[in-house]
């Protein structure tokens, strides 16, 4: 029951649905890219990304000091069909700026 809770709880935010909807576009990102993109502060970017990863829809790799973000795979039914959902939205996302390519990435 906590598990199933805990994954709707995820969803139950406009921001992280964006997220969700946004790395499932654009594939693997790291948080800069993220929060560039959505002109959003750190602090409050890596809640929400905690809160999607505790929910069970993300998983991050680290390489050095950077932090990549993506959907996990492979999900269970309940998170592959909630993601499946959130494509038919057909949310409007904020356009990808990707510093991590350009060196301007500082976290």
């Amino acid at each position: 029951m906590d598990v199933f809770l805990e994954t709707v709880s995820a969803l139950n935010d406009e921001t992280r649905v964006k997220l969700l909807a946004f790395l499932d576009t654009h594939g693997p990102l790291c948080v800069c890219d993220l929060q560039e993109s959505f002109g959003m502060i750190q602090s409050r970017l890596s809640r929400h990304l905690k809160i999607l990863k505790d929910g069970g829809f993300l998983r991050v790799d680290r390489c050095g000091t950077w932090a990549y973000y993506s959907i996990r795979s492979p999900l269970d039914r309940f998170r592959s069909e909630a993601l499946a959902e959130i494509r038919c939205l057909g949310i409007d996302l904020p356009p990808l700026v990707k510093l991590s390519q350009t060196g301007e990435c500082t976290l």
